[in-house]
């Protein structure tokens, strides 16, 4: 994962707005979409609780600008069925599926995923999330969790994790890298959400800040 870029970020999540016309929930779709390809994710994984939905197709529009790749852990052959349904046989081409275990699989066969996507409804989410942090990632990694009002989930576990009320919930974590952006120094983020007054609506940015300065919202 690199620096964050922008212009992905944008042009994924125009992409995006399409799909989310689509979808139950279309502000996860989109936003989805822009954070993994404002982080330029090469290896994207998702975990899902029952069939692929629109959230999966939100990461095929960032791998489209990005060059990566995107695979879906299933937990069976029903599950493949229904996501083909729902997706369509002209997405699910661009999409890796794959039937079995999300953390065994994450720990031994994607170590080196860079962006997470794992359903919160899943019993052992929170063992996903553990897997994915036990992998050695030379630039780091986010972890999404969808669906996070639902239950408990990793909030307290001492990652660097931000709850955003978008849809279900989002938890936004942050998995260290072992290098910077090259000589550039590391600037501290965070998510600021701000609601319209007069429409009610939701909007999210991201917000750099020098080292020793907090933005508060």
């Amino acid at each position: 994962m690199a620096c964050w870029s922008a212009e992905n970020a944008t042009k994924a999540y125009l992409k995006s707005l399409k799909l989310g016309q689509k979808a139950n929930e279309p502000d996860v779709v989109e936003f989805v979409s822009a954070l993994a390809a404002g982080n330029n994710a090469q290896l994207m994984v998702v975990a899902c609780s029952g069939a692929a939905d629109y959230t999966t197709l939100a990461l095929v529009a960032a791998a489209q600008q990005t060059g990566g790749r995107v695979v879906c852990i299933l937990r069976g052959n029903e599950e493949m069925r229904m996501s083909e349904k729902v997706l369509g046989i002209k997405n699910v081409r661009h999409i890796d599926f794959v039937i079995g275990e999300a953390q065994s699989l994450v720990l031994n066969y994607y170590k080196e995923a860079d962006f997470v996507l794992i359903d919160c409804n899943l019993e052992n989410h929170e063992g996903i999330l553990s897997a994915v942090q036990m992998g050695k990632k030379q630039n780091g990694a986010v972890v999404v969790g969808t669906n996070a009002f639902c239950k408990g989930s990793w909030r307290s576990g001492g990652a660097r994790t931000q709850l955003l009320p978008i849809g279900g919930g989002l938890l936004v974590t942050r998995i260290a890298a072992s290098g910077g952006c090259g000589t550039i120094e590391r600037r501290k983020s965070q998510w600021v959400v701000k609601v319209d007054k007069c429409t009610g609506e939701e909007h999210v940015f991201r917000v750099r800040f020098p080292r020793g300065k907090e933005v508060q919202a």
